[in-house]
């Protein structure tokens, strides 16, 4: 595994056109791609379909990628996004194949485990936060799901690190309600 510096070094590289820098960069990050999307998707093959989208985006994007921040933080807003992605994508398929809105939106006790059905919550609390105030959506994701410091969602989102924890705790409070609501219906 790369120490970060090494890590942002050879990010630097792939992002001038170097495709053997792309190729180690692409292998080196995949094991923590994956593990930080399985944050957000409790089934294996879903966090690996995440998993690839974000190395085909970062593979794409990273020659337009202007370096106001570090390499690391970006990779946590690209996985974050295609996370929240893949999740909706899911949603959409399971309605387009018929499955019931109520089942679609809630796991089934008898085959899903408490830690996927809570993560599914999350989810869902997460996509309404986004919807209605996705500054919050935002600094909440790089907070308390991809676990960056207060310091790196200040640098990445360019705003006052007084302004980030603000919104984190507001972003809280609004997720909570937002599963307190969940679990009592």
């Amino acid at each position: 595994m790369l120490v970060h510096q090494e890590l942002e070094d050879l990010a630097k590289r792939a992002s001038s056109g170097d495709r053997v820098a792309l190729d180690q960069l692409l292998r080196a990050i995949q094991p923590t791609v994956l593990r930080l999307c399985g944050r957000y998707l409790p089934c294996l093959q879903d966090a690996e379909e995440a998993c690839q989208d974000v190395l085909l985006k970062i593979a794409e994007r990273l020659p337009q990628f202007e370096w106001r921040s570090k390499f690391s933080t970006w990779l946590h807003t690209v996985v974050n996004n295609s996370a929240m992605d893949t999740y909706r994508s899911l949603k959409r398929r399971a309605a387009r194949i018929g499955v019931d809105d109520q089942l679609a939106a809630r796991p089934d006790p008898r085959t899903t485990s408490v830690i996927a059905g809570s993560r599914v919550d999350l989810l869902d609390a997460l996509e309404r936060l986004e919807a209605d105030r996705p500054k919050l959506a935002a600094t909440f994701v790089l907070r308390d799901i991809s676990q960056l410091s207060y310091a790196e969602i200040a640098e990445q989102l360019d705003i006052p690190e007084g302004t980030v924890k603000a919104r984190v705790h507001s972003a809280r409070q609004v997720v909570r309600e937002l599963l307190d609501t969940t679990r009592h219906t």
